[in-house]
């Protein structure tokens, strides 16, 4: 299944100046099935180190030296490594903190091989005591969840990618391309971005199977507790992940979870679990000027789950989605909230560790919050997620007042348009946001 990281792939591979490069995520996400579907398009071949399934050859690593690493994994593997034309693969890498090491070497003494350390507990082995990351020596992309339009492709759904592509203002949308699309837009939040759920959904779409897979998924993220249980007790650790699909969209609280456990237990674990990349912290700032980090309110935060497909699983939502005509309202429109903030990410630069925000206010006599907030330009934008075919911008039309935004975004079942500085977005098409954005600020 084609993934857009591909393109960053194949212009990391061609720059003259690239360094060995460390690809991040979550597990299960696709890292290797990218980079070995980037190997089979773009090298003559591949070789493949696994520290995970094979730990014997950590030894090859004991030694910094490219050459000696290489020549010891030619005789190890029975192969020839040419630089040029050979990718090195090194997955799970963090397994093998040496061999993160190593890389800086390689960038200095061997620059023409092509080398890929992938692995999805990297921020554990990085904050190893001890361990010096390899700085400036050594470039990152991160890897989140299949978006909805990759869901399209690997759907054999080019037409419709196409047609998103190419969406403007001035374009009206034919009502039975928008009930199709919508259509397919349902069915991602049942089957989510995870690449396992969706091959298994493709294979076959008049079966739930894919939900075996989404719980199969969620338990092998409660398996991983045990690599990074020392830096948290692992009762926690369930009770913060076990409940963090019921929480997206809401102030996250702690007593909410647990009023027994003191908050600091609490925090570690969703720190860990941030760090794991199952979990994503949205602070919120006065989105008064940028960064949004120099005005961020650490103790007011929401969460995102990982993907939305394994939220609804792990909440049971799966029929109110498929049942509702109004399924942007399930779970008081926190899966519609998932959906957003997820493909926000995605639409991130692939070289920077993603973060989200959004505003709230807390005045005596005022409460408002928006949902996101995202630039475009050097514009600050607020965006809502709402459902329904109506519905107050309340919050939305107050920040545009006091902020002087050009505009604001809403995401919803409503058609695309642009009336009042509020431009409208069918919920479906929020990677397409930067494009049309740009066309009016």
């Amino acid at each position: 299944m084609y993934r857009f990281l591909q393109k960053d792939l194949v212009f990391w591979k061609q720059n003259q100046h690239r360094k060995p490069l460390l690809l991040r995520g979550a597990r299960q996400v696709g890292k290797t099935h990218a980079i070995r579907d980037f190997a089979k398009e773009n090298f003559d071949h591949l070789v493949e180190v696994n520290f995970e399934l094979q730990p014997n050859y950590k030894k090859i690593f004991t030694t910094l030296e490219p050459a000696e690493i290489v020549r010891n994994l030619n005789l190890a593997l029975g192969k020839t490594i040419k630089p040029g034309v050979t990718l090195l693969f090194l997955d799970e890498i963090q397994e093998c903190p040496q061999a993160i090491s190593a890389l800086r070497y390689f960038y200095e003494k061997m620059p023409h091989l092509h080398v890929i350390g992938a692995g999805s507990l990297l921020e554990f082995a990085l904050s190893t005591q001890n361990f010096k990351m390899p700085v400036g020596r050594v470039e990152y992309l991160y890897m989140q969840p299949m978006t909805f339009e990759e869901f399209l492709l690997a759907a054999k759904e080019e037409g419709l990618k196409s047609f998103l592509d190419a969406l403007t203002l001035r374009q009206k949308i034919n009502e039975a391309v928008q009930a199709r699309l919508f259509q397919l837009f349902k069915k991602y939040l049942l089957v989510g971005g995870m690449p396992e759920a969706i091959q298994v959904y493709l294979g076959n779409p008049d079966s739930n199977e894919f939900q075996d897979v989404q719980l199969s998924l969620l338990q092998t993220y409660r398996d991983d507790f045990g690599k990074y249980a020392s830096r948290a007790k692992h009762v926690h650790l369930h009770k913060v992940f076990n409940t963090a699909p019921s929480k997206v969209g809401q102030i996250y609280k702690y007593s909410h979870i647990d009023r027994e456990t003191p908050s600091k237990e609490l925090k570690t674990a969703l720190h860990l679990l941030v760090q794991a990349g199952v979990m994503t912290q949205l602070h919120a700032t006065s989105g008064h000027g940028l960064p949004f980090i120099k005005d961020v309110n650490e103790r007011k935060f929401k969460i995102l789950f990982l993907d939305v497909g394994l939220m609804q699983r792990a909440c049971g939502l799966d029929a109110q989605i498929a049942l509702a005509d109004d399924f942007l309202a399930v779970n008081s429109g926190a899966v519609a909230e998932q959906f957003v903030g997820q493909q926000l990410l995605s639409l991130r630069n692939p070289h920077e560790a993603s973060e989200l925000y959004f505003w709230a206010r807390d005045e005596k006599n005022s409460k408002a919050e928006v949902d996101f907030l995202t630039v475009i330009g050097s514009k600050i934008l607020p965006v809502e997620v709402k459902a329904g075919k109506t519905g107050t911008l309340k919050s939305l039309k107050l920040f545009l007042q006091e902020h002087n935004s050009p505009l604001g975004i809403r995401f919803s079942q409503q058609e695309l348009s642009f009336h009042d500085k509020i431009l409208s977005i069918p919920i479906y098409a929020v990677s397409q946001m930067p494009k049309i954005t740009k066309s009016l600020v």
